[in-house]
């Protein structure tokens, strides 16, 4: 190729060059094949980039030029691309082009919670150079149990940035000071690219699919079961590690990593009962899609900015999503302003196929996803039937530029077509970035803050430092650093489990794992048993681990594994006193035994507290820190299990039986509610008085205010802006321990019904409590958003009627109307009256006057 290219260049139109001249473009020459070689023989520690400076030929690209904007540069790289060049690019693992300069690029690269690194797949980062570890953050079921947008924000931050800190005035009322702060996953990962262990700056994260099925194996990936809570983790977590403000608004073009939102749309079951996601049909109704499964889709993309979507295996109602126009282009591109680059699930092109028999050959799925709005298949089948597809005329080259501009604007947004990257804006991030130690109290903090006390009899927690001499350590999590990180995790810098963390608390610690294996098919007990007697405290570390939940494998049950509740039983019926149990799993787990056994005196969720987890677990339980998590998800009993998880309505169905889906919808027995969660305080809540109790929509007639509602569209915008109101909720720490607490705004109807949620989330937010002190919390409702859910065909609607807005135990009332709101009409006839009085009197008084002059 790049002899057939400097021969092409040295035909006719060279001939009439001086000696001189075709000295210097010979020079030249070699120079840029120079540069060409080491496209592909760069060393380990330089970092792959496109236009480099001191290449010649690179002046003559337009793509090279940074005082062009982007598009017109892609515009220039892709007119001078061939057709077969052109198909290389539409793959992950996308080829060089040398005769152009440009390396290799892999676009696919994990950092769900931490930069990760997954063996024996092609991913864009390896640890296999100066740096061998990533700061390995609490897996996100974990993190979004903080309810800490500026805790998922930080998570993602790519650079240090200057952050709200919560302090108290004299006056009680919440205010902010500035501090600077050194962010975490973006950072690592330039520091990964720069020291030339990175092929790509494209991570496919977040997962912010609904947690609708507490027996998904992937649901440990996800911020929970509220489309609220996950929509503010999106826009959050892809804000930070896309380089914009927590506030949005500052990203401009340059992107400091590139975020993916996945999976699009309507994904949460991967292998059950036979059933795997590749061939599953979802059916899901408009309304279910309107208010759940969209809505932090629709967030990540219009206030989050993500550059990247991925759509998913699964079908939505026969039709396959990576093949979805009216999803991809439609709503996506058109209704939400996506600008940025749609990629398959590996291999999911391939399976519109080759399983689900959706197209007749292969050059149809081609087509499909391509023409739907596709741009880039993790996978090969692209590079193996576009090139047939066109000639079958399947498939326009449009299609294929269009993927491009889409493709190559991400690289150039991040900076890879912009020289040396030692020499742009964050060139001067090294290895020493990684794994720094403000990266891992990020870790430690986010695992403090996410960690939730579930059960606390007697107040048997914090145990007393001076008291507790001696600890027996049973269970199969108790020492398993592997555990801690869940999946999708690089390897962490220092992981401590929570038999170390305890360690560095008593020296005196007998430990036994209880069973071999997290399964527990093996009962150990009675070899257990025999360290319990004696010691003045036990701590039972159980729960699950990857090889119970993971991608590819969702539960069929919610009981612990094995022999697993056998041996906490009876341990804890063995004990001197009641014992402790902390249950690292990332689903919700049936522990109504624990719950409900006076031997057990306090229970703690602690998901996959990542590697700073065990040393977070060891300070709660001996109080140096106060637990303030609570539960993202509803945890639900064993019979849940006789739903089938392909089900995927979330409104219930009384008639037959079926309860609904999350604490929204969901009508059955519980073991623990979405938001639950102790603390060593406690709190009290009082509303403020409100600015307004009513509410009025009434910017025009509407036939469906005959039945009641009225839709979100036909407000506009302007209104639902006007009918936004501030609540004020003071906030006191009772108790006798400082804590961090998240507050939670509930909404719920006065007339329940009508496939309405029972309750939904509107707004939450943390404050950091001093004992006995108290603070006022600001937060705003947006009747359009808020009160809405959405009708049958899937329109976003408000009731009118009265509404209660709930903290607590505490509630205040608002009212909807859609008659006029007289109150300032009122007021202004009250005013207007006196001036016509007056003006009646002058007139009453110049005509008499005038009578009797005349």
């Amino acid at each position: 190729m790049i002899v057939r290219y400097m021969l092409r260049i040295n035909q006719n139109p060279m001939r009439h060059l001086s000696t001189r001249k075709m000295k210097l473009l010979n020079l030249s020459l070699l120079i840029h094949l120079c540069s060409l070689l080491l496209v592909s023989t760069q060393p380990t520690d330089q970092p792959p980039f496109s236009c480099d400076s001191t290449d010649p030929l690179t002046k003559s690209y337009k793509f090279c030029k940074t005082t062009l904007p982007i598009n017109r540069r892609v515009e220039d790289l892709v007119s001078r691309l061939t057709l077969d060049e052109k198909i290389s690019q539409l793959v992950n693992t996308a080829a060089a082009i040398p005769r152009l300069g440009i390396p290799g690029y892999e676009w696919w690269s994990e950092a769900l919670h931490g930069v990760a690194f997954v063996a024996n797949i092609s991913q864009g980062i390896r640890f296999n150079g100066t740096i061998r570890s990533a700061t390995s953050f609490p897996q996100v079921i974990l993190t979004a149990a903080s309810f800490d947008p500026y805790l998922w924000y930080r998570i993602g931050q790519a650079s240090p940035i200057t952050l709200y800190s919560i302090f108290k005035l004299d006056l009680d009322i919440l205010s902010f000071s500035l501090c600077d702060y050194e962010q975490a996953i973006g950072i690592e990962a330039r520091g990964v690219y720069n020291a030339g262990q990175a092929r790509g700056m494209t991570f496919w994260t977040p997962n912010i699919n609904i947690f609708r099925d507490p027996r998904w194996g992937r649901g440990q990936e996800t911020p929970g079961e509220d489309p609220l809570v996950t929509g503010k983790y999106a826009v959050s977590f892809v804000r930070g590690i896309q380089g914009d403000s927590f506030e949005g608004g500052k990203l401009g073009e340059s992107l400091q990593v590139s975020a993916c939102c996945k999976h699009f749309t309507a994904y949460d079951l991967d292998n059950w009962k036979g059933i795997n996601r590749f061939v599953f049909d979802a059916n899901v109704t408009l309304q279910d899609l309107a208010d759940t499964y969209q809505p932090p889709f629709q967030s990540c993309i219009e206030k989050g900015k993500a550059s990247g979507v991925m759509c998913a295996y699964n079908r939505i109602n026969g039709v396959p999503n990576c093949a979805d126009y009216n999803l991809l282009s439609k709503t996506a591109r058109g209704q939400w302003g996506f600008n940025g680059y749609i990629t398959s699930d590996c291999d999911a092109v391939s399976i519109i196929y080759d399983e689900q028999g959706y197209v007749k050959e292969p050059e149809d799925a081609v087509a499909d996803v391509l023409t739907a709005g596709m741009d880039l298949d993790c996978g090969e089948y692209l590079k193996n039937y576009t090139g047939s597809a066109i000639e079958k005329k399947k498939v326009a080259v449009s299609d294929i530029d269009r993927a491009l501009h889409n493709l190559f604007s991400i690289r150039m947004r991040l900076g890879l077509f912009n020289g040396n990257p030692a020499k742009q804006p964050f060139g001067n991030i090294g290895s020493d970035q990684v794994c720094s130690q403000e990266h891992l109290n990020l870790a430690l903090e986010a695992a403090r803050n996410g960690i939730v006390l579930l059960k606390n009899d007697n107040r048997l927690l914090p145990l007393a430092k001076t008291e507790i001499t001696s600890l027996a350590v049973i269970g199969p999590n108790a020492n398993s650093s592997e555990t801690l990180v869940g999946n999708y995790a690089g390897p962490p810098c220092n992981p401590v489990t929570p038999l170390q963390g305890l360690q560095s608390y008593v020296k005196n610690i007998n430990y036994h794992p209880g069973c071999s294996t997290v399964n527990c098919s093996s009962d150990l007990t009675d070899e257990a048993m025999k360290i319990v007697k004696g010691t003045d405290q036990v701590v039972l570390v159980m729960g699950l681990d990857q090889t119970q939940e993971r991608e590819a494998h969702d539960r069929v049950d919610l009981v612990l594994p094995g022999h697993q509740q056998k041996l906490v039983t009876r341990i804890a019926s063995a004990a001197n006193k009641p014992v402790i149990l902390v249950l690292l799993c990332g689903g919700p787990v049936d522990i109504t035994f624990a719950k409900n056994d006076q031997n057990i005196g306090s229970i703690i969720w602690a998901g996959y507290p990542g590697e700073a987890g065990g040393r977070a677990l060891a300070e709660i339980i001996f109080g140096d820190h106060n637990p303030g998590g609570r539960l993202p998800i509803t945890w639900y009993p064993q019979n849940l299990t006789k739903i089938p998880m392909t089900d995927m309505r979330m409104r219930p169905e009384p008639s037959s039986g079926y309860p609904g889906r999350t604490y929204r919808f969901y009508q059955g027995l519980k073991v623990f509610e979405f938001g639950y969660g102790l603390s060593y305080t406690n709190y009290s809540y009082e509303f403020l008085p409100l600015t307004k109790d009513k509410v009025y929509l009434n910017n025009q007639s509407s036939d469906k205010i005959a039945l009641g509602y009225k839709s979100v569209s036909e407000m506009g915008t302007e209104l639902c802006e006007k009918s936004k109101l501030p609540v004020t909720v003071r906030v006191q720490n009772n108790g006798e321990m400082d804590g961090k607490h998240a507050v939670l705004l509930f909404v719920r109807q006065a007339k329940t019904g009508n496939e309405r949620p029972i309750k939904q989330l509107v707004g939450f937010n943390n404050v950091d409590l001093k004992a006995g002190e108290k603070a006022e919390i600001k937060l705003e409702l947006s009747p359009c958003e808020h009160l809405s859910s959405a009708e049958g065909e899937g329109q976003m609607v408000v009731d009118e009627g009265s509404y209660f807005l709930s903290i607590g135990d505490k509630e205040s009332e608002i009212t909807v109307v859609f008659s006029e709101d007289t109150s300032d009409a009122a007021t202004s006839k009250l005013m207007i009256l006196p001036r016509i009085l007056i003006f009646f009197y002058i007139y009453s008084f110049i005509h008499s006057f005038l009578c009797i002059l005349f």
